[in-house]
């Protein structure tokens, strides 16, 4: 359909359906920061991650690495809230391919599922503060139990790799977010301008090396 409508209270909305196609002459052209150039693997993973918030509840922030959305975080009232929940996910799904973790013996028979699920406990933390019941659970799926993946190991295993990229449904009301988005390891960002503190975002984005491109359009979706 060209319209789509939705009933409030009673009232009835309606408004032209989002067909806009996502293009890097859209999204990548207005680069606002001083590293001017994106790698076409950025390039794929921006579109990627942008074409993703096209069709998740506003707001929204959404992460992407070698192609695929890797941490995806909608809905929040909160931009920075967004910025940090998507930002969670795509730390967890980069640890799983830690030394520690592809080095993992398995008791022969354990489902892929029970690893995948163990895996997640590992590296979230949230094995270190299970009960004892859980905990037993989890450790008979080791041939070995690994030992614990310390903060200090997961902040260093991030930031050995700043490759990832990161797109916003709007702009960044503060530089709380870049501060955020590179501790995930991101060093490429795509958002609309428009925040009276677009200069300070883009400040801290050359603090910390960030290619920043301002696109034109903002991809609410409510």
């Amino acid at each position: 359909a060209e319209y789509m409508g939705r009933q409030v209270y009673g009232i009835s909305l309606q408004q032209p359906r989002n067909d806009i196609e996502l293009t890097e002459e859209l999204l990548l052209k207005n680069v606002v920061t001083e590293k001017k150039t994106f790698p076409d693997s950025a390039k794929t993973d921006l579109l990627v991650a942008s074409i993703a918030l096209k069709y998740t509840q506003s707001n929204s922030v959404c992460y992407a690495h070698r192609g695929q959305v890797i941490g995806l975080g909608a809905g929040q009232q909160s931009r920075i809230h967004c910025t940090r929940l998507a930002g969670d996910k795509a730390d967890y799904w980069r640890l799983r391919h830690h030394p520690k973790v592809l080095g993992i013996q398995w008791v022969k028979g354990t489902k892929r599922a029970n690893k995948s699920n163990a895996i997640d406990l590992y590296v979230t933390g949230e094995i270190q503060r299970a009960s004892e019941q859980e905990q037993k659970e989890w450790a008979a799926y080791f041939v070995q139990v690994p030992p614990p993946l310390t903060d200090e190991e997961k902040g260093a295993f991030l930031q050995s790799d700043c490759s990832v990229s990161l797109s916003s449904d709007a702009f960044f009301p503060f530089s709380d977010n870049i501060h955020r988005a590179r501790r995930s390891g991101v060093g490429f960002i795509v958002a609309p301008g428009g925040s009276t503190n677009d200069a300070q975002v883009i400040a801290t984005a050359n603090n910390y090396g960030i290619t920043l491109a301002h696109s034109t359009t903002r991809l609410f979706h409510h």
